[in-house]
């Protein structure tokens, strides 16, 4: 029920992961060392990515895109958790906790979209390798790259807007690190039932839809590759992708158990153990999974390792 004789909040204090103040110190520097190899590690995807030729086809143009996102997720929410960690609580501006939610979402929406076409892509080089290159062509990989931003926005606008349309009342402290939904909701002094039901019900139609073109293409992958006579042909061919379906369940497995499941029986501790899953540890794991089997890359770090040592 809302509540009567209401002062609009102007901020939000957000409190951080415990109250014993001994845990500060170690889980500043845990999270300040995630952030630092997570940014060193996407940045090197990226510049690695651009400056070697051998990985200039569409499959590592999609994954430059993923590293992007991945350094920007990070650095979106990270910081925010070392000043909550290093002051034990941090005051942020109701304009600042909108624009950080909305970012947070423009890049989970945009991954989310982006693993998708990363799963088409592969679904093409599998079951048409001679016609790859050209249904795959520069301006074909723009446009899907051009369109998941276009929906990762799209539906961080509509999230942004349902979530900040609801009444913020006297009591403004929130019990995470930070403007996450979950806490947001609860935090609300007005009705949140139809801010509820489209968020779950546009979360719920995203996933899905996304989660159903990666089935698709992974069955088609999968009928494609049983087509194959040599059995050694099969495992090399389906261990290009292993890498891609390892970050897919991380991905979608978090972000399901987030916000799709009931909000019955669940506290915002376990939703802190979650969100730490998907803001910080997957995007500093998705370079480690995308590279530490990947012949190319690791071709391609010891070119440049050694272009290094020469000059």
């Amino acid at each position: 029920m809302a509540k009567n004789n209401f002062t609009a909040v102007t901020e939000f204090i957000l409190v951080g992961f415990t109250e014993q103040p001994k845990w500060a110190a170690p889980l500043f520097i845990l999270f300040l060392s995630f952030y630092l190899v997570t940014l060193l590690g996407n940045v090197g995807m990226i510049v690695l990515i651009r400056v070697d030729l051998q990985l200039h086809t569409p499959m590592y143009f999609f994954l430059s895109h993923l590293s992007l996102l991945d350094a920007c997720y990070t650095s979106v929410i990270t910081p925010q958790i070392l000043a909550t960690l290093a002051t034990d609580k941090t005051v942020i501006s109701y304009s600042r906790c909108a624009a950080q939610f909305f970012f947070f979402t423009v890049c989970a929406g945009t991954e989310c979209f982006l693993l998708a076409v990363m799963a088409y892509d592969r679904c093409v080089a599998i079951r048409n390798p001679l016609l790859y290159t050209a249904a795959m062509n520069p301006r074909v990989c723009w446009g899907l790259v051009l369109g998941t931003y276009v929906c990762g926005v799209s539906g961080s606008i509509l999230r942004t807007a349902c979530t900040f349309s609801l009444s913020f009342c006297e009591d403004n402290k929130i019990d995470f690190f930070f403007c996450d939904l979950p806490p947001l909701l609860k935090l609300a002094c007005s009705d949140t039932t139809t801010a509820e039901i489209i968020l779950v019900f546009f979360s719920n139609f995203v996933i899905l839809v996304n989660a159903l073109v990666i089935m698709i293409s992974y069955l088609l992958i999968i009928k494609a590759i049983l087509r194959m006579k040599s059995s050694g042909g099969r495992a090399k061919t389906f261990s290009t992708c292993a890498s891609h379906l390892t970050a897919v369940a991380l991905f979608y497995g978090t972000l399901t158990f987030m916000y799709i499941r009931s909000g019955s029986g669940t506290s915002l501790e376990e939703d802190k153990i979650v969100s730490v899953l998907y803001t910080v540890v997957i995007p500093l794991l998705n370079p480690l999974i995308y590279s530490l089997r990947n012949k190319d890359v690791k071709a391609a770090f010891r070119k440049i390792t050694r272009r290094l040592q020469v000059s």
